[in-house]
């Protein structure tokens, strides 16, 4: 990987100490003559691939500038797409989306650091110059909705100002259980070793560490609290 890819990976949030883990492949064969032409690269790490069918989407329709950098087999993955130039992506080292979309628009940034286990149907969506960065140690049910922002403008009618996200920034703690058809949304900070409870909203907040967070819109509902993978009594 070249330097100054290693740079853009660190200035979108990637420890140093995840690339370092992996040795990486630019990849040349299976994309379209443009996609080099046009500064585009694509990092393998051993072992790891995107299916021809994800690969022939991602590279459907020209952009330019954009740098993915993909640590883990995703083999479970749906569809990766970029919709525009300098979009970046890291998919870290054990990293599972089973059944899992990304969307990474223009300027914006999807970062997820490993292991991460999402069960089934997990949507990423970062758009408008907005991120999505995630440490490891992560736990999603199936349906869980991560987006910067909204798609479409909600106006004032009497100001004329936009008043839903428009390029936010998502930031989610190591040891995160997000539970079944959460959704995080808008400018959102979640703390270390949170659990976020089912189909509970968090938008445009910041949730403290070790908590239990519930409902819609999410608010604190349990405190110094740790949850673990094993189902033990």
């Amino acid at each position: 990987m070249i330097d100054a890819h290693r740079q853009r990976l660190r200035s979108a949030g990637v420890r140093s100490e995840a690339l370092d883990a992996q040795t990486w492949r630019r990849v040349s064969e299976g994309v379209p003559a443009w996609w080099h032409d046009c500064d585009n690269a694509l990092y393998l790490a051993e072992g790891a691939y995107l299916t021809d069918a994800v690969l022939a989407n991602l590279t459907l329709f020209p952009m330019r500038d954009v740098v993915i950098a993909i640590g883990s087999p995703m083999e479970h993955l749906t569809s990766l797409l970029v919709g525009g130039d300098r979009a970046t992506v890291f998919l870290d080292e054990r990293v599972v989306l089973t059944a899992g979309e990304i969307y990474c628009g223009a300027d914006s940034q999807i970062v997820l650091h490993g292991p991460v286990v999402a069960t089934r149907q997990p949507l990423l969506d970062a758009r408008n110059g907005g991120s999505i960065v995630v440490d490891g140690d992560q736990l999603w049910a199936a349906g869980v909705y991560l987006a910067t922002d909204d798609m479409h403008r909600l106006t004032d009618r009497t100001t004329g100002e936009r008043i839903n996200p428009f390029g936010a920034h998502i930031r989610i703690g190591r040891h995160v259980w997000l539970c079944r058809e959460a959704v995080v949304t808008g400018h959102v900070e979640i703390g270390d070793d949170v659990c976020v409870g089912l189909r509970s909203l968090v938008r445009g907040q910041k949730v403290p560490a070790r908590t239990v967070v519930a409902g819609t819109p999410a608010r604190v509902v349990r405190e110094d609290t740790t949850w673990d993978f094993a189902d033990t009594p």
